[in-house]
């Protein structure tokens, strides 16, 4: 794993990106993308042999890091074997896919069905969860992001919503608990979660629950802020949905697959939902595949009656064996448990440690491998380091913190005023402290906006 420089490559990959390459979420003439050479475990580096510690995972899917030999073997083998099938017949590896999923989701969630990614997961979960009540609104948090798919953007809660919002995709968003900055005035985890319930069940009262197909939650929101709910709070809204006969949808695209140090985010607050959408570290990003499983109750309404959705490439047989691998070695390896480990003594107690000597961290939360460092520019008001949604000159503090981090070999990923801390599953201890030493000096910027 040493970069040998390139930088006449580099220049032409540069060259033919922009010209032809058209980003998402980006003003294309304002971006300048990193021509990435390649890639191993939990680095990757460019064409100059410049090398990065990804604490991104790409975006939350390398959960096994990149390039694991034992999954682009089988990814090989099944190219060899049978590259593509219709998703209509039964093929070993996704047959095999889905036993091992099934195996591992709460509950009674044992049929799986694929998709190409978490937002045509979570566009298939709502649209089984109104065909399955015959109700046409699904409830959401607003601090939350579910895909950028039709549905799936109208259900988010984060700006990158409001230019899309049809304003009539039958969505409700709702205030879901976060202690920081709690929109109830809670002083206390219990407070905050009893408070978040009662608010939960006026909005259903007001809207009608007889109109109300769906709760949708991230388990633990991920680009929203990693907040880890509070004691209870899932499994009032359990309460709540089988009370008004409402679908309850966890979307662990971000979270599932060992993030969280459990196979599912869910096992930590011991809920099974009716409905779990998946993607990213199913097969830690190497082909693109999603999917939803599903409670035997919705799958027993589509017994009979003709599930009205699908996707050409539903199950595609490399994904598949991707996620078979992936989820092998995850077993194998131990890696959701090296998750639980690495993130209870090392990155957990290191952020913690670097929050005692950096003003600009107002709050450390998460588990596993999925931590959020909340900025700001007075921890006695706990106002943000740079205000919600900002761009330009309004985000200069951010993206100097964030400069300061890739001028050191860390790649940050950071969202509004947070810089998450999410690399891969498996990453050594040896690793993790590299990242927070990287981690420490880039505060130091920040440190230089509190106010």
């Amino acid at each position: 794993m040493t970069p040998q420089p390139n930088p006449q490559v580099g220049a032409a990959v540069k060259a033919a990106d922009r010209a032809h390459v058209f980003h998402s979420w980006s003003a294309q003439e304002l971006i300048d993308p990193l021509a990435v050479a390649g890639a191993e475990g939990s680095y990757f580096w460019d064409y100059d042999g410049k090398r990065y510690l990804d604490f991104t995972s790409g975006l939350v899917f390398t959960n096994i890091g990149y390039q694991h030999p034992k999954v682009v073997a089988a990814i090989q083998e099944q190219a060899a074997t049978l590259t593509t099938f219709a998703p209509a017949f039964a093929v070993e590896a996704r047959s095999e896919a889905a036993r091992l999923i099934a195996e591992r989701t709460p509950g009674d969630l044992d049929k799986i069905f694929f998709t190409n990614g978490g937002a045509e997961a979570v566009e298939n979960a709502t649209r089984m969860a109104k065909l399955h009540t015959g109700r046409p609104k699904v409830l959401s948090a607003y601090r939350s992001y579910h895909g950028a798919t039709s549905a799936a953007i109208n259900l988010t809660g984060d700006p990158r919503r409001w230019p899309n919002d049809s304003g009539a995709a039958g969505v409700v968003h709702f205030w879901a608990p976060f202690l920081y900055r709690s929109p109830f005035h809670s002083e206390t985890e219990q407070q905050e979660s009893e408070r978040a319930l009662q608010h939960l069940e006026d909005t259903i009262a007001f809207e009608g629950p007889g109109t109300i197909a769906a709760v949708i939650l991230e388990t633990i929101p991920g680009t929203a802020g990693i907040m880890t709910p509070p004691p209870g709070y899932l499994a009032g809204v359990r309460a709540l949905c089988d009370r008004y006969g409402i679908v309850f949808v966890l979307d662990e695209v971000m979270a599932g697959f060992g993030r969280t140090g459990k196979w599912f985010a869910a096992d930590h607050y011991d809920v099974t939902p009716d409905l779990i959408t998946f993607a990213k570290g199913v097969n830690s990003g190497y082909v693109p595949l999603g999917g939803v499983a599903i409670s035997g109750a919705v799958a027993e309404t589509f017994a009979r009656r003709p599930y009205p959705g699908g996707l050409t490439y539903s199950g595609h047989p490399l994904a598949c064996a991707a996620a078979v691998a992936t989820i092998n070695v995850m077993e194998e390896e131990g890696i959701v448990d090296q998750a639980a480990l690495i993130g209870e003594t090392v990155i957990g107690p290191g952020l913690h440690e670097l929050a005692s000597r950096h003003p600009s961290i107002g709050e450390v939360r998460g588990t596993g491998v999925f931590w959020a460092l909340e900025l700001v520019r007075n921890r006695e008001t706990r106002e943000p380091l740079v205000p919600y949604n900002a761009a330009g000159a309004d985000n200069a503090a951010m993206a100097a913190f964030g400069a300061a981090a890739k001028a050191g070999g860390l790649w940050p990923f950071i969202n509004m005023n947070r810089t998450h801390v999410v690399p891969p599953c498996n990453i050594t201890e040896g690793e993790a402290k590299e990242g927070l030493a990287v981690l420490d000096e880039a505060l130091a910027v920040a440190d230089e906006y509190v106010v």
